[in-house]
């Protein structure tokens, strides 16, 4: 059995056919179908139930399937582990960052990553909690920045910074609008814009209120932008993260307030697999994501020390 074995055998799961397989394999059909009769002969197993017409594994292929991701995930990560020791830095490096922290986040971080990091092949995708924590598991991801605590069998948090929420008001607000600041009570549910179900921004907003899941949801993409655009036309309030500021024009930046007894807060953590073995690259990311956060945001031990794997 070799690890091209096993890569053709989760190229067809994923492909969900010889035909598709074979394609993305730049070889032929009957070469794909052998190495499969071949793997199955060693295992003396059947891998795919063959009276299905689709490509539906059996339970023991299940398990092999299971069972070939982590031999190939450890392969790569040996690698890599190699190339850091040799001071090379490389290879692929694929981030799930989730939406509320991505539009202000993506952009600093390209341009202070790949500044130092020219030769990594950096992917970037938006993605929610969820759906986070299944590609850290599966290891379709190596890497996320996200709100913890997750509390997550099997995940290591590392806390980055802490990020204060602040009130976005319509004037037409009244009452509200006239104060310097407001408590968390204050915020006028039946008028308050929230993301959809799946973000965790707005299970954090719930706890710092102090009352059910509940308000206005739209925009299942998640966009805080979408989010003011809606108070500024239609009125009502809606809350955002301190790092959207900057990207609020100067009027409407005259409608945030902040929020105080108790002080909004989310932690942001970078979040691997406890079995990441990439020490170097991932203190090289905590490194660049110090660059542009401001200082006073930054987790006190990460000021001072560099991560231990």
């Amino acid at each position: 059995m070799t690890l091209q074995q096993l890569k053709y055998l989760l190229g067809i799961v994923e492909a969900g056919s010889m035909l598709k397989a074979s394609k993305n394999f730049g070889i032929t059909q009957p070469t794909l179908s052998a190495m499969l009769k071949k793997l199955e002969a060693e295992l003396d197993i059947s891998i795919f139930d063959r009276s299905s017409q689709s490509m539906r594994l059996t339970a023991m292929g299940e398990c092999v399937v299971s069972q070939a991701k982590i031999v190939l995930t450890a392969a790569d990560n040996l690698k890599e582990l190699i190339n850091e020791k040799r001071n090379r830095i490389g290879g692929r490096l694929r981030l799930g960052v989730i939406p509320t922290v991505a539009s202000s986040f993506v952009p600093s971080f390209i341009d202070a990553f790949y500044a130092s990091h020219p030769d990594v092949d950096l992917s970037i995708e938006e993605m929610k909690t969820n759906e986070i924590i299944e590609g850290l598991r599966s290891s379709t991801i190596d890497m996320a920045v996200l709100a913890t605590p997750l509390n997550a069998e099997h995940l290591l948090e590392i806390p980055l910074y802490y990020e204060r929420f602040w009130a976005y008001l319509s004037p037409l607000q009244r009452e509200l609008y006239s104060k310097s600041s407001l408590r968390a009570s204050d915020l006028p549910l039946d008028d308050l814009w929230v993301l959809s179900e799946g973000h965790c921004m707005t299970k954090q907003i719930f706890n710092f209120c102090g009352e059910n899941d509940e308000g206005k949801r739209i925009y299942s993409a998640g966009s805080i932008a979408t989010l003011v655009r809606t108070v500024d036309k239609i009125g009502g309030c809606t809350i955002i993260p301190a790092l959207e500021i900057p990207t609020l024009s100067d009027k409407q930046q005259k409608n945030i307030r902040p929020i105080e007894n108790p002080i909004a807060v989310r932690e942001i953590s970078i979040v691997v697999k406890d079995d990441f073995v990439r020490e170097r690259l991932l203190n090289d990311v905590i490194n660049s994501i110090k660059s542009f956060i401001p200082s006073d945001m930054l987790d006190e031990h990460l000021k001072k020390f560099a991560v231990r794997l």
